[in-house]
């Protein structure tokens, strides 16, 4: 079986989160990834939680990928470089703009070499625009695109998410611009710049905010766990400590928590016909059903919602999910072997394709683990990769 992406070769320059993650999704689906790192090593590599050194999110982020290290600041590191990127498919780099450009690897020269090379530009504030030369982090998208005004409690400041929501959302659109910009090569016979500003794909997905604003001056403001368009909408705490959330967009689902919860009187009110009013009158519908899960166990609330129908999932944690039955039939987790930790589990592909499913190949490698490997299909020989080790261009 021939994978998806088969034949697509990305050279992945990137680091912390963006770039890199759209590089492991194309490489889930069978594109020939080379990971190019600075010398140093990736900072992911020493980013968050380790066991005995050896960081747990690169061998996540790097799986699937060749991992090769050369200094593209040095001529060296510029010339191999630009050989690699002859029989290449896409450039993903996060670089400050101008940097390509300072060492010579700008998309102009690029696409001298190889007219069909797509360059991805994954950066916090885009190409162009006054913010273009500022250092650009997840964090200040979710900050700057409304998300962070609209989350938290009424009462309570602008709340950030616990992770790289910004850096998750930008890679899964990264990811499609290249796939995007490798169809419209299929029609044109030449490559372009992708020029992705981690600021705008979070902004897409917060809804109707920027219209809403424009035809009738409204902001969101922030509801905690709760809705404008429908309630009940919260999670609410079982009698055994767990936690379970609920949502009723639908109307007919609404009616049913509320026969569930024996309060069935509530949907003869007029406010109770439509999800905007039922959020108006979110304290009422909370306390109704927050009273009568208090009374039970979380087992016992999910069996009765799902007896009657109606929207209702646990509050999990990762120790949950690897035990969830629904998460195990999809096979959401995968178990591969690693080099430094032995089996390890993760997050497995993103989707399942009838034909051309995915597949995790490896995880994250050493820093390096395949320089010469790599390095040696573009004629470098193990006397130039001494000197290129000499000089600090390879580790």
């Amino acid at each position: 079986m021939t994978d998806a992406l088969s034949g697509i070769r990305v050279l992945d320059t990137a680091t912390l989160f963006a770039g890199p993650l759209a590089a492991t999704l194309l490489a889930d689906y069978g594109a020939d990834v080379i990971k190019i790192e600075h010398p140093k090593g990736d900072p992911v590599r020493s980013h968050g939680a380790q066991r005995d050194g050896v960081g747990l999110w690169w061998k996540m982020l790097g799986r699937g990928k060749k991992a090769i290290t050369l200094y593209l600041g040095s001529p060296e590191g510029q010339e191999i470089f630009r050989r690699m990127v002859a029989d290449a498919d896409v450039v993903i780099e996060n670089f400050r703009p101008g940097t390509l450009e300072r060492w010579g690897l700008g998309y102009d020269e690029l696409r001298k070499i190889n007219p069909g090379i797509v360059l991805a530009r994954v950066t916090g504030f885009g190409q162009i625009g006054p913010y273009s030369k500022r250092p650009g982090f997840g964090t200040l998208a979710e900050a700057m695109s409304g998300f962070a005004a609209i989350t938290g409690e009424p009462d309570g400041p602008p709340t950030l998410p616990p992770f790289g929501l910004a850096d998750g959302i930008a890679a899964l659109t990264t990811a499609f611009a290249v796939m995007t910009a490798l169809r419209a090569r299929e029609h044109t016979g030449h490559g372009q710049v992708v020029d992705l500003a981690i600021i705008e794909p979070i902004l897409t997905l917060l809804g109707p905010q920027i219209i809403a604003y424009d035809q009738l001056g409204e902001l969101q403001e922030r509801t905690g766990n709760r809705s404008t368009n429908n309630a009940p909408r919260n999670t609410y705490r079982t009698r055994d400590g767990g936690w379970v959330a609920i949502s009723t967009s639908a109307q007919s689902i609404a009616e049913r928590v509320m026969r569930l919860v024996g309060r069935p009187e509530l949907i003869e009110e007029p406010w109770f016909a439509t999800g905007a009013e039922r959020a108006r009158h979110a304290d009422v519908l909370d306390e109704a059903v927050g009273s009568w899960i208090a009374e039970r166990d979380r087992d016992e609330v999910i069996k009765a919602f799902e007896e009657a129908q109606a929207a209702v999932a646990p509050i999990y944690t990762a120790a949950d999910i690897m035990v969830d039955p629904q998460f195990d039939a999809l096979g959401t987790i995968a178990t591969l072997m690693d080099d430094e930790l032995g089996p390890v589990k993760m997050q497995n592909v993103l989707f399942r394709l009838s034909e051309t499913p995915g597949r995790i190949t490896s995880t994250g490698a050493k820093v390096g683990a395949h320089t010469e490997e790599v390095l040696g299909r573009y004629d470098v020989t193990g006397e130039q990769l001494a000197e290129l080790r000499a000089k600090g261009v390879i580790r």
